[in-house]
């Protein structure tokens, strides 16, 4: 007797197995067949027929119209989700930010008071946050911004994200823009290169600068960030935007918008700013960078103004999951922040007034 099972094994394929004449009784009937056949001829083995009943119980694998609605609606539940302010109680009973990122901190560059934070200390690769210490440390010479620099293939090869080519000739105020607003790779080792210290020689002043500066979870490696082993904090990073930006020079461009180039070819180049923040009405930027390597994960370093008095205050938050959620982790961390400030003074929360309830 022959015996057929469908199994279910996934969402499109079905596994028949057929046992024919299972146990020692098949075994006894498959020797007698042999013994049977005549010799010399050739035995043609027949496909069992299928179950009718087997087959008709077995599920079918949903429409694939019904598991893109299914995967659509997962992925907008996990957006509203992530858009939401999370909140969890501390030990003390105080409603706190629920991070869903690696680490943040809320910072008072004012009093060097840490207002809030998780993590902070934590050391991690920081991807182009490490421009802010690039722009520094080429400011500090107080270089002509007006001099115009050649594009080598050095500063282009494998950059990832550049807008610069071999060849082109733009203004160092120009590689500034591209730095800080379009997170430009290319710029970056560019400036390095024709800084004073030369390409290896600007990487140990980065250090040394840190060093300089306390941030004792600070290495560099090189000036763009690309490479996992440049590595900072929390911390370090909410007191060198506070540091950086207090140049104008560095926080005006870090407040710009978008930014157009021409080249000495007459080529315009054309930077929007990776921070989706900027121009938002519920949120003053004072300034802010992004970075995102794999190792990193998403990472936001901003200066903020609180709607109550004009403080200014640096959120950081590393290692977030998504690009939008270092965004949205930020802009609670305000909103919880900005609400905090708000009790203080003794007016009504400028947003989010149910986190108090």
């Amino acid at each position: 007797m022959t015996k057929t099972a469908l199994f279910w094994v996934g969402p499109l394929v079905l596994v028949s197995l057929v046992d024919a004449g299972a146990g020692p009784a098949g075994a006894a009937q498959g020797a007698a067949a042999k013994q049977a056949a005549p010799s010399g001829t050739t035995r043609t083995r027949t496909a069992p027929a299928k179950s009718s009943t087997a087959t008709s119980s077995a599920p079918r694998p949903p429409a694939r119209s019904t598991r893109l609605a299914r995967a659509r609606a997962a992925a907008a539940a996990r957006a509203r989700d992530l858009a939401l302010p999370h909140y969890r109680l501390d030990a003390s009973g105080d409603l706190v930010p629920d991070l869903r990122a690696a680490a943040a901190i809320i910072y008072d560059p004012e009093t060097n008071e840490v207002l809030w934070e998780e993590n902070s200390q934590s050391q991690r690769s920081i991807a182009s946050l490490t421009k802010m210490m690039t722009a520094a440390v080429v400011l500090e010479s107080d270089p002509d911004l007006t001099q115009a620099v050649t594009v080598i293939r050095p500063d282009v090869y494998r950059a990832s994200t550049t807008k610069l080519r071999s060849g082109d000739r733009v203004t160092t105020d120009d590689l500034l823009h591209l730095l800080l607003i379009g997170s430009d790779n290319a710029a970056a080792r560019a400036l390095a290169r024709v800084s004073p210290y030369g390409s290896q020689g600007f990487v140990r002043r980065m250090n040394e600068k840190a060093a300089e500066l306390g941030l004792e979870n600070t290495r560099y490696t090189e000036p763009s960030g690309l490479l996992s082993g440049n590595l900072s904090s929390a911390y370090d990073m909410a007191r060198l935007i506070a540091m950086a930006s207090s140049d104008e020079r560095i926080g005006s461009i870090m407040r710009t918008p978008q930014y157009t180039i021409r080249t000495a070819k007459r080529r315009l180049i054309s930077v929007h700013t990776t921070n989706q923040l900027l121009g938002r009405p519920d949120v003053d930027v004072r300034a802010g960078k992004t970075g995102f390597i794999t190792s990193s994960g998403y990472c936001l370093a901003t200066l903020l103004r609180l709607p109550q008095g004009g403080q200014e205050v640096a959120v950081v938050v590393l290692g977030a999951r998504s690009n939008a959620g270092r965004f949205v982790e930020t802009r609670n961390l305000f909103t919880w922040m900005s609400t905090k400030v708000s009790v203080l003074f003794g007016a009504e929360p400028p947003l989010a007034p149910q986190l108090l309830q």
